[in-house]
């Protein structure tokens, strides 16, 4: 039955008997506020100046001094779920985003993106008449799905955003970005060698969105969504900003955590008497360590540094812009990060970031000779745990962690023609599941029971809207679970238990910490022992929340779970067949064959008709990684880059004109491998491969060209194929008699017991010093 249009005119025999009526658009013309929410990524408590830090953000502090700041606001720990939770206004595990969007453990609380039960604020906002428009990381689609084979149906344009422009992935680097323009991918509209920089492009297209809307509908409000890529690594800036910052942190880490902490005293930022927590285990003292280590960990903070305070400029562009069309003032502009400060820079920096998660550090001293490279193209750098502690002061921990310095962040508030108390503090406890509930109030909504067709959950968050004129009030939110790889914790009335669990141990009572916090704001004083009645109270609350919100299987897998979509029945992945027809377009990482630690093969059928017919074949990864299949001067080249160690065979024939197959293959031999060339079966060069990665890339594949940036500097990209390419087939071959790793109830078995000891046993080198008790 179609449901027919309400009509409140008059129908009768003929248009003369007739009164005609026009439905009113909702929210025309009645003072509604346009709502811009700026997300920054693994940005911790102190980083902005208006919360302590000595990095300029001159505009952020603006914001501050003509709005809020709230100090005792939390997130999840992790990027996709507070993502989840600002859009949502529920709890990460209901709507099924526990971690990363690239994951989906097989259970309700981790499927890769937000349940249809939940509706995101975009969506709610369109059918309040908003328009709609969302620029940055997305990060909250299943990362198998984000090519274009879709489906579609958790893509911003399908999740409440009109307009999208940004990037799909966790990360993306930040001169040569994956870029998504509504529901394509496009390139970078020009290089790094001219001035790019993902920030100044998004911010562009944030204001082209709104310019075209005032222009054509200056009555419409609108919802901005700004997600940086800042502050997560790569951390990449312009040359100008790296100089900016040459030597301001020479003083090292513990000086600086200093300063910064005896400035937030001076702010009000944190109460008189609030301690400096110790340094993290695993972070040496800044006089312990050599020279080159210092040299190495200052340029890395400089490369931050220096990342934020562009970004800073960025939003002040984009508040100049609102200013100069009269809507800086009737626009409610709330300004947040998603997590602590990164611990994933290692505990001393990184200059290839992904090394972290393949449980590789680098050489400092060898890396000596590459410091000028940090910040720019040639680096995917982060920071090391000392000055990743010096983000989240005074707090303990990091991103990913349930303590202060994993979920405790930044929040500034700004609504020119509402808030009266501008540069006040507030201190009331909230979460990041609030955001949606104090928007809605703002605008007077009231969210719907169902949203097409989907019985809605209810929104967990509570409105913060009490802490616009009630500096004093205390907090209308009692009670607030966090859980994250393990790690859990519960805040109810003042008190936190937490847990900094440790990978593989069992879940119980003996990792439970005891705070007060309103009197241990940085988590200092543990009174476990002296309060047990306290924390089992504490902790028995942390369970009926679990069962109340999907918490549970609890599960403490972390970056195993990357590919673990590839278990789906529908995934893409599961014949270990690919065949490409190009041109095709850009191929995120997800989508792309798993070319890591395993035997594969490529093979293309490919047609030149002349001796100049050279180009790329196959390419995936950047510059800082990966691995390219491609011709030059008739020969067949490929180099596998394994962040930036290049081993690169080359074929010692020729490829010959006409019709051809041409061929490379790894064979996987224990923990190290073979690659071989073959032009039409006959094999024609080969080299060893000394060890193995899990993870290549973070940047997706091409066929027919390197599109962005360039895998090898052998060539320029995109090195585009000048000859045919009829086909690219890539066959990942399953390993022979390989046990299963897994029995049919998703447990692992002894074989696999054994080799994750054995794995972590070759991670203890790494990462011991972190895990200490």
């Amino acid at each position: 039955m179609t449901k027919k249009e309400i009509f409140k005119g008059k129908i009768g025999r003929t248009v003369d008997e007739s009164e005609p009526w026009w439905p009113t658009p909702k929210r025309l013309d009645d003072g509604s506020p346009n709502v811009v929410v700026i997300l920054f990524d693994d940005t911790g408590f102190s980083h902005f100046g208006c919360y302590g830090s000595s990095i300029d953000t001159p505009n952020i502090d603006k914001l501050a001094k003509g709005g809020l700041r709230y100090t005792n606001f939390h997130t999840t720990a992790l990027c996709s779920p507070t993502r989840a939770c600002l859009l949502t206004g529920r709890n990460h595990h209901t709507v099924g985003m526990r971690a990363v969007s690239n994951m989906n453990s097989g259970f309700p609380n981790l499927r890769g993106s937000i349940s249809k039960h939940t509706a995101t604020l975009g969506e709610i906002l369109q059918e309040e008449g908003y328009m709609t428009f969302m620029t940055g990381k997305w990060h909250l689609t299943p990362m198998e799905e984000a090519s274009m084979g879709g489906p579609f149906d958790n893509w911003p344009l399908r999740r409440g955003f009109d307009r999208f422009y940004g990037f799909m992935q966790g990360e993306t680097d930040q001169f040569y970005p994956e870029l998504t323009y509504d529901n394509h991918p496009i390139d970078p509209p020009y290089g790094p060698e001219d001035g790019y920089h993902v920030s100044e492009d998004l911010v562009d297209r944030s204001i082209g969105f709104i310019r075209d809307l005032k222009s054509i509908r200056p009555k419409n409000p609108f919802f901005l969504y700004l997600s940086f890529g800042a502050t997560h690594a790569p951390h990449q800036a312009p040359p100008e900003y790296l100089q900016k910052y040459r030597g301001k942190f020479d003083a090292g880490w513990d000086v600086t955590r200093d300063e910064w902490y005896k400035k937030q005293l001076e702010m009000g930022i944190i109460p008189p008497g609030t301690d400096l927590a110790p340094r993290n285990n695993g972070v040496k003292a800044w006089d312990d360590l050599s020279e080159n280590r210092k040299r190495f960990a200052c340029r890395l903070q400089e490369a931050f540094a220096a990342f934020l305070d562009h970004t800073d400029h960025q939003i002040g562009r984009l508040i100049s812009f609102l200013e100069e069309i009269d809507e800086k003032e009737n626009t409610l502009i709330v300004l947040l990060s998603d997590n602590g400060a990164s611990q994933e820079g290692g505990h001393a920096g990184i200059m290839e970031e992904l090394k972290y998660f393949n449980a590789r550090s680098e050489d400092i001293d060898t890396i000596q000779d590459r410091l000028d490279d940090i910040g720019g193209p040639n680096s995917h750098s982060n920071i090391p745990w000392g000055w990743a502690q010096v983000g989240n002061t005074p707090l303990k921990w990091y991103k990913q962690n349930t303590h202060g310095g994993g979920i405790r962040d930044p929040l500034i508030m700004h609504w020119p023609k509402k808030i009266k108390d501008k540069g006040g503090i507030r201190n009331q406890f909230h979460h990041v599941t609030d955001i949606v509930p104090t928007i809605l109030e703002f605008l007077e909504i009231e969210p719907a029971p169902s949203y097409k067709g989907y019985d809605q959950i209810p929104i967990s968050g509570t409105s913060m809207v009490y802490t616009i004129d009630g500096s004093e009030e205390k907090t209308r939110k009692h009670v607030q679970y966090f859980e994250m790889f393990g790690h859990r914790g519960i805040v109810h009335e003042g008190w936190k238990a937490v847990t900094h669990h440790i990978k593989g141990k069992p879940f119980d009572m003996k990792e439970w910490e005891l705070y007060h916090l309103d009197e241990d704001f940085s988590e200092c004083h543990d009174l476990a022992l002296e309060k047990p009645e306290k924390l089992r109270e504490l902790v028995d609350l942390w369970w009926v929340e679990a069962g109340r919100y999907d918490v549970l299987p609890l599960d403490d897998r972390n970056v195993e779970l990357f590919g673990s979509s590839r278990l789906n029945p529908g995934s893409i992945h599961a014949n270990r067949h690919y065949v490409y027809y190009p041109p095709i377009s850009h191929i995120p990482i997800d989508a792309s064959p798993g070319f890591g630690n395993r035997t594969w093969i490529i093979d293309a059928e490919i047609q030149r008709d002349k001796d100049t017919d050279n180009g790329v074949l196959l390419a995936l990864g950047t510059m800082n990684g990966g691995l390219t299949f491609y011709i030059k001067d008739s020969y067949l080249v490929f180099d596998f880059n394994m962040f930036m160690d290049h081993h690169v065979v080359r074929s010692n024939i020729t490829v010959p004109t006409g019709e051809s197959t041409v061929r490379v293959y790894f064979v996987r031999e224990r923990k190290k491998g073979t690659i071989t060339l073959s032009i039409n079966r006959k094999e024609c060069g080969s080299i060893p491969i000394p060890y193995l990665l899990n993870i290549l890339s973070s940047t997706g594949m091409d066929i027919g060209k390197d599109s962005l940036s360039p895998v090898t500097d052998d060539y320029e990209g995109p090195f585009e194929f000048s000859g045919i390419i009829h086909r690219v087939v890539v066959d990942l071959p399953k390993y022979v008699g390989r046990r299963k790793t897994r029995d049919n109830s998703g447990g692992i078995t002894p074989k696999k017991k054994r080799s994750d000891e054995e794995h972590k046993k070759a991670e203890g080198n790494y990462r011991a010093e972190m895990f200490k008790q």
